[in-house]
C-alpha cells in the first residue's frame, strides 16, 4: 500500500473515528499527539489489508473508502463479500493486536480507500494512557462479541432448519427412518422409566406392487400421499407418522396401551379402505387398504424388539386376508 501523508497533515477529524469518540479534551490533545506520526496508506479496491493467514500486529481505521470481509473460490482467487462491511470511522485487526494471533477473516478494500496504520505498540500506549480510548475499545470489542454470537445462532437455527428437513420423507411429509432412529430409542426410553404405556402400529398398503404394475409409479405416489394423509389426519398432536420404507408406514402412539392402539388402528384402517385413489368417472374406483400390526412396549424390550413384534402382528393381519388389524 502507498504511503500518501502523515495524519496530522491530512483532511480527516479525529473525532470522527469510533475509538476517539466522546473522550475529553485533555485525552484528545495526548493522542493527537500519541498518532501523530502514524502514516495514512492508501489500499486500491480488491487489495488484501489484513490476511486471515498472518498474524497481526497493526491496526487499520478507515478514514475514506470501505473495507470488506473476502472469500476465497476454488481457484483461490479472492471475491469480495460486502455483507460485512467497516466503513469510515470504524477500524479493523484490533483483536489481533490485543492477543497477537492471526486474523479472523481475510479483508480487503471494496474501493480505494484511505486507511490510518496505527501499530500494536502505539495502540497499547494509547488504551495506557487514555481511558477513554479503553472503553471506546471494550465497547467496541463487545459489540463485535454480540454480532458474532448472533450470527452463531443464525447458522445454528439454519443447521436445525437442514436437519429437521432432512428426517422428513419427502413424498408422504411424515417423518422418515432417519427421525426415527434419532428419535424413537429416546421415547421408548421415557417410557420405560416414567412407567407410560408406549405403543406403535405397523402399516402396510395392501398389493401395493401389482398396484404400481398396473396404474403406475406416479398413481403408485398418489397412494402413498393419500394413506399419509390418512394417518396423519386420524392422530393427536402428541403422536407421530412416519414413513418406515417402500409403502410401509409406522405409527407411534405414546401414552396408549394396547387396547387403545387397537382402537386407533382399527379407524386408521377402517378410514384407509374407504378413501379413493381415481376421481375420473370413466375409471374404476380402486380404494386404499392395509393390515395393521399393533405392539405394545414391554419392560424388556428395546427399539428393535418392539418393532420386531408390531411386524409379527403385521404378517398375521396379511396372513389373514389384509385389511384388517392385528396385535
Amino acid at each position: 500500500m502507498e504511503q500518501l501523508m502523515y495524519f496530522k497533515n491530512a483532511a480527516y477529524r479525529i473525532e470522527d473515528i469510533h475509538l476517539f469518540r466522546d473522550i475529553s479534551d485533555s485525552d484528545l490533545v495526548l493522542i493527537h499527539q500519541i498518532i501523530q506520526d502514524c502514516p495514512v496508506v492508501k489500499a486500491r479496491a480488491g487489495q488484501i489489508v489484513l490476511d486471515a493467514n498472518s498474524s497481526g500486529s497493526r491496526l487499520y481505521i478507515v478514514l475514506n473508502g470501505a473495507l470488506g470481509i473476502t472469500k476465497l473460490n476454488e481457484d483461490n482467487n479472492h471475491i469480495e463479500n460486502s455483507i460485512t462491511q467497516y466503513l469510515p470511522g470504524e477500524c479493523v485487526g484490533e483483536i489481533s493486536v490485543l492477543d497477537e494471533e492471526i486474523h479472523s477473516a481475510t479483508i480487503s478494500a471494496l474501493c480505494d480507500s484511505d486507511l490510518l496504520l496505527i501499530e500494536a505498540d502505539t495502540m497499547w500506549r494509547l488504551i495506557d494512557e487514555s481511558n477513554g480510548v479503553a472503553r471506546n475499545l471494550l465497547q467496541l470489542l463487545s459489540f463485535r462479541i454480540r454480532a458474532a454470537n448472533a450470527q452463531i445462532r443464525s447458522r445454528q437455527k439454519v443447521g436445525e432448519f437442514y436437519r429437521q428437513l432432512s428426517m422428513i420423507d419427502g413424498l408422504t411429509g411424515l417423518h422418515n427412518r432417519a427421525w426415527l432412529n434419532v428419535q424413537m430409542p429416546s421415547m421408548i426410553e421415557h417410557a420405560l422409566i416414567s412407567g407410560n404405556p408406549l405403543s406403535i402400529i405397523l402399516v402396510d398398503l395392501d398389493h401395493f406392487k401389482k398396484f404400481n404394475d398396473e396404474h403406475g409409479h406416479l398413481l403408485g405416489d398418489d397412494v402413498l400421499q393419500s394413506a399419509a394423509k390418512v394417518l396423519n389426519a386420524g392422530l393427536r398432536p402428541t403422536d407421530f407418522a412416519a414413513r418406515y420404507g417402500g409403502e410401509e408406514m409406522m405409527v407411534i402412539l405414546p401414552g396408549t396401551s394396547q387396547k387403545a392402539a387397537l382402537g386407533v388402528a382399527q379407524r386408521l384402517c377402517t378410514k384407509l379402505s374407504k378413501t379413493r385413489i381415481f376421481t375420473d368417472q370413466d375409471k374404476a374406483l380402486p380404494h386404499i387398504t392395509g393390515s395393521f400390526g399393533v405392539a405394545t412396549l414391554q419392560t424388556h424390550q428395546n427399539a428393535a424388539d418392539l418393532i420386531d413384534a408390531a411386524d409379527r402382528a403385521l404378517y398375521r393381519a396379511k396372513n389373514g386376508g389384509r385389511n384388517q388389524v392385528a396385535v
